[in-house]
């Protein structure tokens, strides 16, 4: 019995999430739903013909071994906004990465926006994560991952961990954005590198994919004024990077920034300082 025991792995999370929205009724409905261990999807009620899922993970955080899989798609003509109920945090790791897939599909006329609230990494956490979307060609798409390098309000300082972030999006079967994030070791050091983070400890990527980019672009750079971001626009694409000193002082770029691209819409009430 004691060798058994000696043994026997630690129990792991696993979860897994699917939701697709269909067009009917002059309304974005649900039209497949599919959800198991601990991921669950919750969907309030909208006013607008949009439909609105929040992702929520019932463990109430990742760690090492731990996986989770999520797969949304807005069909031909609807509107699907995606946040989650918190952040994601993404506790030490004690072997092995926490595990995250996301895949995204926006049919025809479609509109995907994937808002999730900030990943927080905790000193000693793993984190390898993939991010694979499937545009139509005239849909619109807007993404944002954001994190936090520990609470900053509690005195908290990431000194070693890993994140691994890497995004596919795709428009008719054709590759139109990839990027591969990779911080692994003494991330508080490597942060403090001035083509890294210069210090802060919370940092954000916003992509737009759609044909209001170039357009859209002036007005996103007001709203970032001086601050430690930047934005740029080509070929369909925006792209904004955050970074700042705390996840507050980021939240107040990101959620008027956010807000400009869903056509001065707020963003979910989950989302609420």
């Amino acid at each position: 019995m004691m060798d058994a025991l000696a043994v026997a792995a630690p129990q792991r999370m696993r979860g897994k999430g699917r939701l697709k929205a269909k067009w009917l009724d002059g309304r974005s409905r649900l039209d497949v739903f599919f959800q198991e261990g601990a991921a669950k999807i919750r969907l309030p009620d909208t006013f607008d013909g949009a439909m609105e899922a929040v992702l929520i993970n019932t463990s109430g955080g990742l760690t090492g071994g731990d996986k989770i899989s999520w797969e949304l798609e807005a069909g031909d003509n609807t509107e699907l906004v995606v946040t989650t109920q918190a952040c994601e945090r993404i506790y030490r790791s004690a072997g092995g990465v926490a595990d995250i897939d996301v895949s995204l599909r926006a049919g025809a006329g479609a509109r995907l926006f994937w808002l999730p609230q900030e990943t927080m990494l905790f000193d000693n956490g793993a984190l390898d994560r993939r991010l694979d979307v499937e545009l139509a060609g005239d849909s619109e798409f807007v993404a944002v991952e954001s994190v936090l390098l520990g609470r900053t309000a509690m005195g908290e300082t990431v000194d070693w961990g890993s994140l691994k972030d890497r995004w596919r999006i795709r428009r008719g079967g054709r590759l139109i954005h990839a990027e591969e994030l990779a911080i692994a070791g003494p991330v508080a050091t490597i942060g403090q590198e001035g083509a890294v983070l210069a210090g802060a400890a919370a940092f954000a990527t916003i992509l737009y994919c759609g044909s209001k980019a170039e357009a859209l672009l002036g007005g996103i750079r007001t709203l970032l004024g001086e601050g430690q971001a930047g934005a740029s626009a080509w070929q369909g694409k925006l792209v904004v990077r955050i970074a700042a000193a705390d996840g507050f002082q980021m939240r107040k770029m990101l959620i008027p920034v956010i807000s400009h691209l869903r056509d001065g819409r707020s963003l979910p009430k989950v989302w609420s300082l």
